[in-house]
């Protein structure tokens, strides 16, 4: 098989913004408690915070972290996780049938984001509660002190506010399984009077207003033009969701289901920018796409996990390295979205459907680890354009899919091109990328993931990224041979 890459520095898409490298961390399973939180396990500080997962973490290159959820929060009273914690209520977690101790709550989620350097992306009650609990919460966060819930901030061990940025407005309100379901007008108009107190409190946030949780819905498209009808001034970005499965076992059909996230993105940037011309606006909505991944291994288990657990095993996906292609290519897909996808959260971190996993002894890296390390380290810059050609193969829903997948950034600080490409054939390609009007001065890494069984997973840790010596550099054209169903990055030195 034969594949192409054309980059030319002058064809870009958009500066790649950093919270597309961003997680979801919920209230759910083993998420917070045994993940994030364990007092009595010997890797953990004197706050209870695992230090084995911060370092993960931090190896991850993780920016936002969506927080407290997901369908978590539609239930949730922020007051509970504050003050001292043997005041704390224990509650019952309607959406995901378990019991929450409170432990684990605001302050502590604010220090654990100081230590793993990133950053809090609040999500707000607009499920069970309404406008009084946000306006409530962003005071007790963001004010400087002098009122009721500043100074009650400060009793309770933070001086200064927390000025988080960036807050949700609620969490897939469309779906009948969220506690306090909306319809579309029900909900823009909720959304429209919380953002308004919110940015009477403080106006320097960033509010994402909730979209369509899947495309299946059949409220999709109408839900988001309404809603945003009731807030689109109000509002900086619009989320959507998306999760993958190989429900099927069809390996070529589940590795073309990025067409489908594309058409799922480019649907939504349509959306968006019917209101804006219907309303005769000057403002850009972008995307949040604050949930992706893959999502479908523990189903089984899930059914059967008795209710009303501590941190029951939910949602605990192993997953294999067809996982990990399927990754790679949403990520690719991802970055050919920059201009209008500014934040993105893969869901989630720790333990339900992650890429990092905890048990007594230590942690262990899921395979769906590695592509998402390598893009979150090395995909920073401006995405160019992708001018591919590749062989193609017809799937079970998809036509024309091509076997390669690939996509190159710019970073002009280091002048360094990064290339990453996925072979999703059986068969070895013969890859060039060609660089126009730049010259290429050396090849400075050349990796790749692969060699695998497709159903293999990590738990005996086996799997790494592994140098790709088949590659080489002539006149400023890359030829490598991409192996069967492999994931691969190339980083090339661009001349002064």
């Amino acid at each position: 098989m034969k594949g192409k890459l054309t980059v030319d520095l002058s064809d870009q898409i958009s500066t790649i913004d950093n919270r597309i490298y961003s997680a979801l961390i919920e209230h759910l399973g083993r998420a917070v408690y045994d993940g994030l939180y364990n007092p009595d396990h010997p890797k953990s500080d004197d706050n209870g915070f695992r230090q084995d997962v911060v370092k993960a973490v931090k190896d991850l290159n993780i920016d936002l972290i969506r927080y407290p959820g997901g369908n978590f929060v539609s239930g949730f009273n922020w007051e509970d996780s504050i003050g001292p914690k043997d005041k704390r209520p224990t509650r019952l977690d309607l959406a995901w049938r378990s019991i929450e101790t409170n432990q684990f709550g605001l302050h502590e989620f604010m220090k654990w984001t100081s230590q793993t350097g990133t950053r809090p992306d609040m999500a707000v009650n607009l499920g069970s509660r309404g406008i009084d609990a946000a306006r409530n919460l962003i005071e007790y966060c963001n004010f400087p002190g002098g009122t009721y819930w500043s100074d009650l901030r400060k009793k309770n061990g933070a001086k200064d506010p927390f000025k988080i940025k960036t807050w949700c407005l609620g969490n897939e309100m469309d779906g009948d399984w969220q506690i306090g379901h909306k319809t579309a007008a029900e909900y823009g108009r909720l959304a429209h009077e919380t953002a308004k107190v919110m940015r009477l409190v403080d106006p320097d946030i960033d509010l994402v207003v909730s979209g369509s949780s899947t495309r299946e819905m059949a409220t999709f498209g109408s839900w988001e033009e309404t809603v945003l009808d009731h807030t689109y001034d109000d509002v900086d970005y619009l989320s959507l969701h998306r999760y993958y499965d190989n429900e099927e076992n069809n390996l070529h059909n589940f590795l073309a289901k990025s067409i489908d996230l594309d058409e799922f993105i480019s649907g939504i940037v349509a959306v968006c920018d019917a209101v804006k011309a219907r309303k005769h606006s000057n403002k850009t909505i972008n995307l949040a796409l604050d949930e992706w991944n893959v999502w479908y291994h523990s189903h089984k288990q899930d059914d059967e996990t008795a209710p009303w657990q501590n941190a029951p095993h939910l949602l605990e996906d192993h997953y294999n390295f067809e996982d990990a292609l399927m990754v790679g290519t949403m990520l690719i897909t991802l970055l050919k979205h920059a201009d209008r996808v500014k934040i993105a959260c893969l869901a989630q971190l720790v333990n339900v459907i992650a890429p990092i996993m905890t048990d007594d002894q230590g942690i262990w890296l899921q395979s769906i680890f590695f592509p998402f390390m390598q893009v979150s380290k090395y995909g920073r810059g401006i995405a160019l354009v992708p001018r591919q050609t590749s062989d193609t193969y017809d799937s079970k829903d998809f036509r024309a899919v091509p076997y390669l997948d690939s996509l190159a950034v710019f970073n002009s600080e280091e002048k360094e091109i990064v290339i990453f490409a996925e072979n999703k054939g059986e068969q070895p390609m013969d890859f060039q990328t060609e660089i126009q009007d730049s010259q290429v001065s050396d090849i400075i890494e050349a990796t790749q993931f692969c060699g695998y069984d497709i159903k293999q997973t990590n738990e005996d840790q086996q799997m790494s990224i592994q140098a790709n010596n088949k590659v080489s550099l002539s006149d400023s054209k890359i030829t490598a041979t991409l192996q069967p169903l492999s994931w691969n990055m190339f980083r090339v030195k661009i001349a002064e």
